[in-house]
């Protein structure tokens, strides 16, 4: 899997991405992320990626222009690497934006089955919209909030569409029991050592080994929206 992040602030990512699991899978090159600087596809000599608003308004918003260079780069890119033609790559382009679709742990099992994900951050007062009519596949939101920028969702969908792809966890097991593995599924309390920690004891339950009783209080506890 192969995740292309066009932004114009691309070291952001470098502290997360280097990191843990996601570190771990890089190396193994199970996945490849890749944060692309927006302003390398601008035109001028002060590298502008955004105007003035037609019709006015505050702020300024992301030009279309940038945009459609820098996806088309990278979608040209991914293919002369992968040596494949337009129709055998499985991709999504995604636009992260605050009247989009809301992500869910669906939206994430079916990115994983991708070969490339794009992703879209915007930045200032929005981005021109001929890019979610024209250029991206999807909008994504990541919540009814406001952010700065589309780059901490960009880290979200990374995060988890990756866990998702065989190799990248040590346990694959461990998937079919968390929370969201179903939908409306959350998963059962946890607990580890001690069995008890400032009055606050570990339910006797699971202390007792006894496997058919524990399975049932998982159930009984497991919380479903």
């Amino acid at each position: 899997m192969k995740f292309d992040i066009i932004t114009i602030f691309p070291k952001i990512f470098d502290s997360y991405f280097g990191e843990g699991m996601i570190r771990r899978a890089r190396e193994k090159e199970i996945i490849k992320i890749e944060a692309h600087d927006l302003r390398q596809w601008t035109q001028d000599k002060h590298k502008s990626v955004d105007d003035k608003p037609y019709g006015g308004g505050p702020g300024m918003v992301m030009m279309a222009e940038p945009i459609y260079k820098a996806v088309k780069s990278v979608k040209d890119n991914y293919q002369i690497e992968r040596k494949k033609t337009e129709n055998q790559i499985s991709r999504k382009i995604i636009l992260f934006s605050a009247k989009g679709k809301r992500f869910s742990q669906a939206d994430a099992r079916r990115f994983a089955k991708c070969d490339q994900l794009i992703l879209i951050c915007g930045r200032y007062e929005g981005v021109d919209e001929r890019v979610a009519e024209h250029i991206a596949d999807e909008e994504i939101s990541i919540g009814e909030f406001v952010l700065t920028g589309g780059e901490i969702p960009a880290m979200i969908m990374v995060d988890a569409v990756s866990r998702l792809i065989p190799g990248v966890l040590g346990k694959e097991e461990s998937l079919a029991e968390e929370s969201f593995s179903q939908e409306g599924y959350a998963e059962y309390p946890q607990y580890t050592r001690p069995e008890e920690f400032m009055g606050w004891k570990v339910p006797d339950v699971l202390l007792s080994g006894d496997h058919k009783k524990i399975e049932e209080w998982k159930k009984r506890n497991a919380g479903n929206n």
